[in-house]
């Protein structure tokens, strides 16, 4: 729902805030004080092309913002999450245009784009009146709104679910070839898998031989560390540790008659003798082995070089050349059963075409009866809105492609003939604004609003009639605000008393420029209203009379 509509140096309104409320809202005024700006501004807030006239004389720009609140279930609140505009259930739509005619636009605080906004504000508010911006003239929404007459929405989300089921399908399908001859991939990967025999692809042994590599890359450094270990261990002269612990021991030993606690040293030297044996043992075998090493080096260098081409080729780490070379024997496995495999999927795709020609056959069936029902219901009302003679007529076309799709076998327009005799016409292309804004309103209250869009804003749709026709109309727009908020623009009386609230717009000069005042009316300045609205220039008691009969008229109705 709108709740609250703002302008700011926006033609010759300085700065205009109108809070709105649920039910049938109305715009009065005298011709010429700007009652349709707030229409105007709510197109422009649409997507509406901006012009560098709209901004007030004298100002550097136009600022124009409305606030909706948004039930939890509504598109355009799905909508603004997928964009991640949300902003709880609230949505603010704010649009600057500047005299040398750049505008930008904001949804939610958001920096957005027209076409943005444009994609938004049909699922926001309908606008009916002699204006381009006008949802039910677009075939798709007539389709919507047919379908939300008929309760069609099992039915749609059925034909629509069959669809992706079948385009899936085909895709899986296009994928399975692979943009390429399958015998032709088939050869390729049998080549790239050929370059992977006799290679040990082990993570760990890939490690290991990379380890080896950096191992060899210091053998000189290793070489030169172990014979130096070797040659301070030599047991030959006392240079070496074992000489030196050797030569220790037979000293001692000559005297360990006369100092027998010297036998636990003799022994502490016997075990050190030992263990540096051991050592020596060790570092003689570390030598042997990078002897070892250096005559595999080349084997190494040779298996690495043969890993790391092969990564560079595919694209990837030499450790996940394992999961590389599983992935071609899958692919190669699944060309090897193409023929099997395709046949497989095109019996599922011919049978989930089935299955979608089934459902939108059921489909169509619906739309038929509901465009039968649409048809009686409009065509009853428009002769009370002062178009006698005038019927719709739901004209049905084959979908452009008999391939299934997401919207049903077939595609709608509403067409029309407004006067009786006359073959009827896509409603998009009656010439009169009184009378198209007359039929939309016809279909909003045949459909009770049934397309889903929460405000609905109708300007001037009392053009070129009066009366009792006019009283009609009023009673039609407060009947669908009782399913949808309504706001009109009206110089009649005989609707303006059928509203729950009312707005006046008036012009003045203020220092020496034109100013355009919006104001709430209440229940006395309403009479007021009307009665200039029933009486012209002189308002009289028996005009005020008249005025306040038709407001409690309208309220016990």
């Amino acid at each position: 729902m709108l709740i609250r509509l703002h302008l700011k140096d926006f033609a010759i309104a300085s700065e205009v805030d109108v809070d709105l409320r649920p039910g049938l809202g109305v715009i009065t005024g005298e011709t010429g004080a700007g009652k349709s700006l707030l229409v105007d501004a709510l197109m422009l807030l649409c997507g509406q092309r901006a012009d560098a006239a709209v901004v007030r004389h004298g100002a550097e720009r136009a600022e124009l913002g409305a606030e909706f609140q948004l039930e939890e279930d509504a598109p355009a609140l799905a909508w603004l999450r997928e964009q991640e505009l949300d902003d709880g259930r609230q949505c603010l739509l704010r649009r600057v245009i500047r005299a040398d005619g750049g505008s930008r636009a904001w949804i939610n605080g958001s920096p957005a784009t027209v076409a943005q906004l444009a994609a938004l504000a049909p699922m926001l508010v309908e606008i009916h009146g002699q204006h381009e911006h006008q949802a039910l003239l677009d075939r798709q929404q007539q389709l919507r709104l047919l379908d939300g007459f008929g309760g069609h929405a099992g039915l749609c989300e059925e034909v629509r679910r069959s669809y992706e089921a079948w385009r899936d399908l085909g895709q899986a399908r296009q994928r399975l070839e692979g943009g390429q001859d399958p015998s032709e991939r088939l050869a390729e990967i049998e080549h790239q898998l050929a370059r992977f025999r006799g290679l040990d692809l082990d993570p760990a042994h890939i490690e290991a031989l990379s380890a080896q590599q950096r191992r060899q890359a210091a053998a000189q450094e290793i070489a030169e560390a172990l014979e130096q270990a070797q040659r301070a261990l030599a047991d030959d002269g006392h240079d070496g540790a074992r000489g030196g612990i050797l030569a220790a021991r037979h000293a001692l030993q000559r005297i360990a008659g006369h100092l027998p606690p010297l036998e636990e040293t003799l022994a502490l030297l016997d075990a050190a003798a030992i263990q540096l044996d051991e050592a020596a043992a060790q570092l003689e075998r570390h030598a042997s082995d990078l002897e070892l090493d250096a005559a595999s080096a080349e084997a190494v260098e040779q298996e690495l070089s043969a890993l790391h081409e092969l990564a560079r080729r595919h694209r990837v780490p030499m450790e996940a050349l394992l999961e590389t070379r599983t992935g071609l024997e899958q692919e190669r496995d699944r060309l090897q059963d193409l023929d099997a495999h395709r046949a497989r999927l095109d019996r599922e795709i011919e049978a989930a075409a089935q299955r979608w020609a089934e459902a939108a056959a059921r489909l169509t069936r619906a739309r038929e009866e509901a465009a039968r029902r649409l048809e009686q219901a409009v065509s009853a009302l428009l002769p009370e809105l002062g178009m006698a003679g005038a019927v719709l007529e739901v004209a049905r076309t084959p979908a452009p492609s008999a391939e299934p799709n997401p919207l049903g076998a077939e595609r709608i327009e509403l067409c029309v003939s407004a006067n009786a005799g006359q073959p009827p016409r896509p409603l998009r292309k009656v010439a009169s604004g009184g009378e198209l804004s007359r039929i939309s309103l016809a279909i909003e209250v045949a459909t009770l609003g049934g397309d889903g869009v929460p405000t609905m804003v109708f300007d001037e749709v009392d053009s070129g009639i009066g009366g009792a026709v006019a009283e009609v109309v009023g009673r039609k727009l407060r009947d669908l605000a009782a399913h949808r908020q309504v706001l009109c623009v009206t110089h009649l009386a005989q609707v303006a008393a059928q509203a729950h609230y009312q707005y006046r717009v008036s012009k003045r000069i203020v220092d020496g420029l034109t100013r355009t005042r919006l104001e709430a009316l209440d229940d006395e300045a309403r009479i007021e209203e009307l009665a200039r609205m029933l009486g012209g220039v002189e308002i009289t008691e028996a005009t005020r009379a008249h005025a306040r009969q038709m407001l409690e008229d309208a309220a016990r109705t």
